[in-house]
């Protein structure tokens, strides 16, 4: 019997049982992979491995409206204290340089469990709108105060974009991130904001900050099914 790919008209990638028997992930019916439908997280690109030295990386194909939004996770990035940053194009631009809108805040708990404290971090500062303007063209900072002198430190954390091609919205993002800080302690950032465009977004940069480069680390990209 050949291999199928639809059942009475369904492609099987979408099926997760058929006649009362349940399938499980990455099962295959004649030899075609089965999807559970319920697979929020819909892999679509990764880094791999960065190089060490490299200063920025890019996801230049990838967005498109086959899903309402997008994260990108950031698997043992390392940068030093630097942390790192990203920016994005709309369609048709380049340069990495839409204005931003955003703010960001922090708490922080060290390794001797004698001191903490939260407030507004300089995760997505700088990005405040002016009288007149429509937001800052700057990298958006990630995470901070990231261990630089220890090889078991890294960054890992997510970046979320919502609806990044529509033609008509801002596109609003929030981002997570949690690293060994040099004090050591942890520190876990948070910001929000938005890109303030209503052209459609198709490209995005993330870069080490400063003078830093990447040391380590892999960052995927991954569809988020309505």
């Amino acid at each position: 019997m050949p291999d199928i790919s639809t059942i009475n008209g369904v492609d099987i990638t979408t099926l997760a049982s058929f006649g009362g028997v349940a399938f499980a992930d990455g099962q295959t019916v004649d030899g075609q992979n089965v999807a559970l439908s319920n697979e929020s997280h819909v892999f679509i690109d990764t880094t791999g491995a960065i190089s060490s030295g490299t200063s920025s990386v890019s996801f230049t194909s990838g967005f498109s409206s086959t899903y309402h939004s997008y994260e990108f996770h950031f698997i043992n990035v390392a940068t030093g204290y630097g942390g790192m940053e990203f920016q994005v194009n709309a369609a048709g631009q380049s340069g990495f340089n839409e204005p931003i809108v955003s703010y960001g805040r922090y708490a922080y708990h060290n390794e001797s469990d004698t001191g903490y404290s939260i407030g507004f971090s300089s995760v997505g500062s700088g990005q405040g709108q002016t009288s007149g303007a429509t937001g800052k063209t700057d990298y958006v900072q990630i995470n901070v105060d990231q261990e630089y002198n220890s090889s078991d430190a890294a960054a890992a954390g997510y970046l979320k974009i919502y609806n990044p091609t529509s033609t008509t919205y801002a596109k609003y993002f929030e981002l997570r991130t949690v690293v060994m800080s040099y004090h050591p302690g942890v520190w876990e950032t948070t910001a929000f904001g938005y890109i303030n465009t209503t052209s459609a977004i198709d490209e995005i940069q993330f870069r080490a900050r400063s003078t830093y480069t990447f040391s380590s680390g892999e960052i995927r990209m991954y569809g988020i099914k309505a």
